[in-house]
């Protein structure tokens, strides 16, 4: 890695940006509508669940474990805690499910990481549940390609001048690439860095984020785009 280059670490964010992940939460809220149809049509208790999960952020942060007891909270509101118990057990076993589900390798995530391996430092920094976290790690045969791996409460600019000073040379020599503008890419150019959005199919709705407007964006198609931007900034 050559010393005084525009670009010497990049980050990674992990969920839907290296492997599916949105699609397992999408799939269990589907079953949560099914078990609860009797008590409110699926749209409104989309709706009732997602304002559950943003009261709940701040409690119990990000991930399956949060999702499950907004699952639980939103069943006793819309049946006035009347809601079955054999239907909180159902509730419960779905967020186990998510918890064994593979972290399967999105595409040109294993060869764009192989490419730039050794050519700058590679740190995978996301949120969520720490088992989980680990262990979706571990499962996507991908960390063996990473300096470092940072499992953070949140993203915000403090997060990331704090690990692109810990792992680089601070946030004006590096890059964060993500699927979520409002986590990966607006704090990270926020903090100084440069900011790669790599938009998914499915984004979580708190997720979402006006475009940025600012010289250091970059939006690619799919992570086989990555190297291009690079290359351009040098």
């Amino acid at each position: 890695m050559s010393r005084g280059r525009p670009l010497d670490t990049i980050g990674f964010d992990a969920d839907d940006t290296l492997w599916h992940n949105e699609q397992y939460f999408r799939l269990t809220e589907k079953r949560f509508t099914e078990l609860l149809a009797e008590y409110a049509e699926a749209g409104h208790l989309s709706e009732r669940l997602l304002a559950a999960e943003r009261r709940n952020i701040s409690r119990y942060g990000f991930g399956i474990k949060g999702f499950t007891l907004s699952m639980i909270e939103t069943a006793l509101e819309v049946t006035d805690r009347r809601v079955p118990a054999t239907v909180i057990g159902e509730i419960l076993e779905a967020g186990r499910a998510m918890l064994s589900q593979p972290a399967e390798p999105l595409p040109h995530a294993r060869e764009t990481l192989e490419r730039l391996c050794g050519r700058y430092r590679l740190v995978l920094v996301t949120k969520g549940d720490l088992f989980d976290q680990e262990r979706k790690v571990a499962q996507s045969g991908l960390a063996e390609m990473f300096d470092a791996v940072e499992i953070v409460s949140d993203k915000t600019p403090d997060t990331y001048r704090t690990v692109f000073a810990r792992h680089g040379s601070g946030a004006e020599r590096a890059m964060m690439v993500g699927n979520s503008l409002k986590s990966d890419v607006v704090p990270a150019l926020e903090a100084g860095a440069w900011g790669v959005h790599v938009p998914h199919d499915l984004t979580w709705a708190l997720e979402h984020h006006d475009t940025p407007d600012a010289a250091r964006f970059r939006e690619i198609a799919n992570l086989g785009e990555l190297e291009t931007v690079i290359d351009e900034i040098g």
